[in-house]
C-alpha cells in the first residue's frame, strides 16, 4: 500500500497517482455483451435460457421463480436471520418513506397556476449479484425505495450458478415485497429486462449492482431504459486520530477491501506512528479473515496511508478524493463533516462503523463510486419517481405574459411559436 505525506515535496505526485489509479476492469467485454442483447431481443426466452445453461450450468426449464419456491426458501432460514432482515427491512423503509417529496402549486402574480407532480415508474428491475457471494442486503437496499415510491411492478433477477438458489435472498425479497423473480443472471438478464421476452415484461429502470458483464449491459441498454450508474470497486476514506484503536481502524479497512481486488481503502490521520499501528492491525487481520487474499490484494495494490498536517488538510484531500463512504473517526466529526463536500455516504463517530450502513442504519447502500459523487448521489425513493410540471392559465394570464414570449419566439427565428402565442392575444 502506498505511504504518503502532505509535507513529502512529492506528495502530489503520489496524490494524483492515487486519483488516478486505474481500479476497473480492463476486461473488454462490449462486443461479446452486444452479441448477447442482440440475441435475447431476437429469440427471447429461448437465448436467455440458452445463456444460463452456459453460464450457470443447469438446464433453465424454468426462469421465474414460483411463491412457493419463496415460501420454502423463507422457511429453511433461521429464525434469528429472519428477524435481522425484519429489523434491517423496517429501518430502510423508515428511512426512504421521510424522503418523500411533495407536490407543488403555485398561483403566480400574472394569474396563472404552475405546478409539479411526482409520480412513480410503471415497472423497475432490479439485480441481484449471486455469483461469489449472495446479498440479501442488496435486495433490501434496491427493492424498498422502490415499493415506497409506489412502483406498482418490481421485477427481480439473480444468478443461480448450478441452478441454487440462496433462500436468504428469496426471504429478502419477500420482505421487500417482491413477488416477481428469475432466476436468471448476467448481460441476458439485463437484456431481457430492458426488451422484454414472453416471460419477462420490460420495465422502465435498472437498478442494482453486478460484474462487467451487467455493468457494460446496463451501459447499452441506457436510453432505452433508466439505470441507476455504472457501479465501479468499493472505496472507502477514513479519516482518524491517535485515540482510535487502531485494530477498529485496520477492520473498517478490509470491510471495503474484502469486496473485490480492485477494492480501494485510504486512512487519513494526522499521526505517524497512528498510521504505522493502523498498517500493522491491518497486516495481522488479513492472517484470520476468510477472505485475506482478496483483502490483501485490494489492501497492497490500491489502499493507502495519508499523513496530514491538520484536519484541513484532510478535508481538503477527501474533497478531491469524493469517495464512495466516508468515516471520521474524531471527537468532532461533526464540525469536519460540515466542510466535506463530496462523499457518498458519511459515518461520524468512533461508534459508526461503515458496515453498519451496509446493512441495518436506514439510509440506502447502494452509492455512486469512482469519485463520481462530486455529481451523484447514493440510491433513493427519488431514482424511482419522476416529475412533471403543468402550467394553467386563462385569458388574463397568458395576455401578462405572452407578449415578451411573441418577442422571444421572434428573435429565435420560430414563427410558428409565435403566432401560436400572439394569436390568442389578437
Amino acid at each position: 500500500m502506498k505511504r504518503l505525506s502532505t509535507t513529502a515535496p512529492d506528495f502530489e505526485a503520489g496524490f494524483i497517482a492515487l486519483l488516478e489509479d486505474a481500479r476497473e476492469t480492463t476486461q473488454r467485454v462490449d462486443a461479446a455483451v452486444a452479441a448477447i442483447i442482440a440475441e435475447v431481443r431476437a429469440r427471447g426466452d429461448a437465448a436467455v435460457a440458452e445463456y444460463t445453461t452456459r453460464f450457470d450450468r443447469w438446464p433453465a426449464e424454468s426462469l421465474r421463480v414460483s411463491a412457493a419456491e419463496i415460501t420454502a426458501a423463507e422457511a429453511s432460514v433461521a429464525p434469528e436471520l429472519l428477524a435481522a432482515l425484519d429489523h434491517a427491512a423496517q429501518r430502510i423503509e423508515t428511512f426512504h418513506s421521510a424522503q418523500l417529496p411533495a407536490d407543488i402549486r403555485i398561483d403566480d402574480r400574472a394569474g396563472l397556476t404552475l405546478g409539479m407532480r411526482w409520480g412513480a415508474l410503471d415497472a423497475v428491475g432490479i439485480y441481484v449479484p449471486g455469483g461469489k457471494a449472495a446479498y440479501p442486503s442488496s435486495v433490501l437496499m434496491n427493492a424498498i425505495p422502490a415499493r415506497v415510491a409506489g412502483v406498482p411492478r418490481v421485477a427481480m433477477c439473480v444468478p443461480t450458478p448450478d441452478g441454487v438458489l440462496n433462500p436468504l435472498v428469496l426471504a429478502a425479497a419477500r420482505r421487500a415485497g417482491v413477488t416477481e423473480v428469475h432466476r436468471i443472471g448476467g448481460a441476458q438478464a439485463v437484456a431481457a429486462l430492458a426488451h422484454g421476452t414472453a416471460t419477462i415484461a420490460p420495465v422502465d429502470r435498472i437498478v442494482g449492482p453486478g460484474n462487467a458483464y451487467v455493468a457494460e449491459a446496463k451501459r447499452q441498454v441506457f436510453g432505452r431504459v433508466g439505470i441507476d450508474s455504472i457501479a465501479g470497486p468499493s472505496e472507502v476514506v477514513v479519516i482518524a486520530d491517535a485515540g482510535n484503536d487502531p485494530a477498529h481502524v485496520a477492520m473498517d479497512l478490509l470491510a471495503q477491501a474484502e469486496h473485490d481486488e480492485a477494492a480501494q481503502s485510504i486512512l487519513i490521520t494526522n499521526d505517524a506512528a497512528f498510521g504505522d499501528a493502523v498498517a500493522a492491525a491491518v497486516d495481522a487481520a488479513l492472517a484470520t479473515l476468510p477472505r485475506a487474499a482478496i483483502a490483501g490484494e485490494s489492501w497492497r495494490a490500491h489502499g493507502a496511508v495519508i499523513l496530514v498536517r491538520d484536519w484541513d488538510e484532510a478535508a481538503a484531500l477527501t474533497n478531491r478524493l469524493a469517495p464512495e463512504h466516508l468515516q471520521i473517526m474524531l471527537p468532532d466529526a461533526a464540525a469536519l463533516f460540515a466542510r466535506i463536500r463530496h462523499a457518498g455516504a458519511a459515518f461520524l463517530g468512533r461508534w459508526c462503523p461503515e458496515a453498519v450502513g451496509d446493512y441495518i442504519a436506514g439510509p440506502n447502500h447502494v452509492l455512486p463510486t469512482g469519485r463520481s459523487s462530486r455529481y451523484a448521489s447514493g440510491l433513493s425513493v427519488f431514482d424511482f419517481l419522476k416529475r412533471t410540471t403543468w402550467v394553467a392559465a386563462e385569458e388574463a394570464g397568458l395576455r401578462a405574459i405572452g407578449p415578451d414570449a411573441v418577442r422571444l419566439a421572434e428573435a429565435e427565428g420560430l414563427s410558428a411559436h409565435a403566432m401560436s402565442i400572439a394569436q390568442r392575444l389578437a
